[in-house]
């Protein structure tokens, strides 16, 4: 029988005490999956102060965590459990690196100055409190450049420590674009010796680099799409770490994200106005219809609905859309957008609501009910990102019958399949140049054969419904890779 593993997992957010982007959704569902799998998991994240303790189970003795020449610090620990399971979930409480608003930056968008402390701290007070549970894990499993140090400092700051000895790691990079770029002084503080400050490892262009750190000791590296880890070896993706990455690809697997169906199911989701599935979407159309009243929208059943839920970020291809707009206007179709982001892209999105009120309405903010109403009410979905390490509410779209309009890139790439008109095919529409004219052109194509082929747009809207990407799948991936990295670790002893 195969050995259970005991797993650290440590990120910066979780689902649902905190979230900015698909980080969150992965590091509150893979714990599960893992633990459904019969493993042993703990998962560790700071105490923002966005999250309430009253509904917390506060541990009665403080976890000190060495910062080198900053002494020990000392932080209060708090627990909870997953929701809709056992798996426990601590909370570094230190109210000077985490007693603020924003999670990485000001609410004016600037990041925080002493990001490299903060997440040195976290990276470390994670390996601090396995030690005070006795937890000797098999896998650290680190997230993106918050906890990228923890595979260098398994094998610098906590070499010797009995409870590591056998422990292996994995990094999963969810987005490269950012990495965690700091003074070279933070040297000092992760404690894992100025042996490791080389372009190899931690040094990039004389500054410290988490993400290339860890990238250069985890034993596996992950992302979170097979399309995004071919993508992230190249100029265009690489963001100046492609050929570091390709020095490490024999340990580099895309694992496609999977989605939590208890939430996002239209059977039985208790926000949007009406339930429906695959074998009766009638209440897809009183979805549409009561989107279009919230939003002030005329209510028409001859025109597409396309909706948009997502950061207001370059990457997302706001760009694009905006460059896009007028031709979008005249597409023959209804736009609903909910998102918050670049300032100049909400003042732009409120300007056309105001000015387009019959074709274009927009919620600036963030709303998990719109949220789900959009993805129920929609006909279309669109999602033209620059890039997508893999995306999430492209798959939501499926199972929502909203058919996607996205660019082929990362995880939209893997997930959908492009219409082809002559043989019924596919469950979305696809472009590939990174142009206004090719996104303009491709939402001109998904509205037409919305209004002349609904036979068509029948067949892919049940199509999407029954396509699944679901947490199990991708944990016994998970799974295959944590047992390789553990063999890894065992050739290097």
């Amino acid at each position: 029988m195969p050995q259970k593993l005991k797993i650290l997992f440590t990120a910066s957010e979780v689902v649902p005490y905190a979230k900015t982007g698909g980080l969150a959704d992965v590091a509150g569902a893979l714990p599960k999956a893992m633990a459904a799998l019969g493993h042993e998991v703990i998962v560790v994240m700071p105490r923002y102060y966005s999250i309430d303790r009253s509904k917390l189970e506060e541990l009665p003795h403080p976890l000190g965590v060495p910062m080198g020449p900053l002494h020990t610090q000392w932080a209060g620990i708090w627990k909870d459990t997953l929701p809709g399971s056992d798996v426990p979930i601590y909370f570094i409480d230190y109210e000077a690196y985490f007693g603020r608003a924003g999670l990485y930056a000001d609410e004016n968008g600037y990041s925080y100055p002493d990001n490299d402390l903060r997440f040195t701290f976290l990276s470390k007070a994670a390996f601090e409190l396995a030690k005070m549970l006795d937890f000797r894990p098999d896998i650290v499993h680190a997230h993106d450049w918050h906890t990228a140090p923890q595979p260098l400092l398994r094998d610098s700051r906590y070499l010797w420590e009995p409870r590591f000895a056998d422990a292996a790691t994995v990094l999963t990079i969810h987005n490269l674009q950012h990495q965690g770029i700091f003074d070279e002084r933070i040297v000092d503080i992760l404690e894992c010796g100025w042996e490791h400050f080389t372009p190899f490892e931690l040094e990039s262009m004389g500054a410290t680099n988490f993400l290339k750190a860890g990238i250069a000791r985890a034993d596996r590296i992950t992302t979170v799409s097979p399309t995004y880890a071919k993508e992230i070896q190249t100029p265009e993706f690489g963001f100046g770490l492609e050929e570091h990455i390709r020095s490490h690809a024999d340990r580099l697997r895309g694992i496609l994200n999977g989605v939590d169906y208890s939430e996002w199911s239209p059977a039985a989701d208790p926000f949007i106005p009406a339930h429906f599935d695959v074998d009766d979407l009638a209440g897809k159309a009183l979805c549409k219809r009561e989107l279009q009243r919230r939003f002030g929208l005329p209510e028409r059943d001859d025109l597409p609905l396309i909706g948009f839920v997502g950061r207001f970020a370059e990457q997302k291809g706001i760009g694009l859309i905006a460059g896009a707009m007028e031709e979008l206007l005249h597409s023959g179709a209804q736009f609903v957008f909910l998102g918050t982001g670049e300032k100049w892209a909400e003042g732009f999105f409120s300007d056309v609501a105001g000015r387009w009120g019959d074709r274009f309405a927009c919620h600036i903010g963030y709303s998990n009910e719109l949220a789900h109403w959009i993805e129920a009410g929609s006909d279309l979905f669109l999602m033209p990102s620059l890039f997508e390490p893999c995306g999430l509410n492209q798959i939501y779209s499926l199972r929502y019958g909203t058919l996607p309009i996205v660019r082929a890139t990362g995880g939209l790439d893997d997930t959908i399949e492009n219409y082809d008109p002559m043989s019924g095919a596919g469950t979305g529409f696809k472009f590939w140049e990174p142009s206004r004219e090719a996104l303009a052109s491709t939402v001109r194509w998904a509205a037409e054969t919305w209004r002349n082929a609904p036979a068509a747009i029948e067949a892919m809207r049940r199509r999407a419904m029954e396509a699944r990407f679901d947490w199990e799948r991708s944990a016994k991936e998970y799974e295959t890779v944590y047992r390789e990295a553990i063999a890894h670790r065992k050739e290097k002893a």
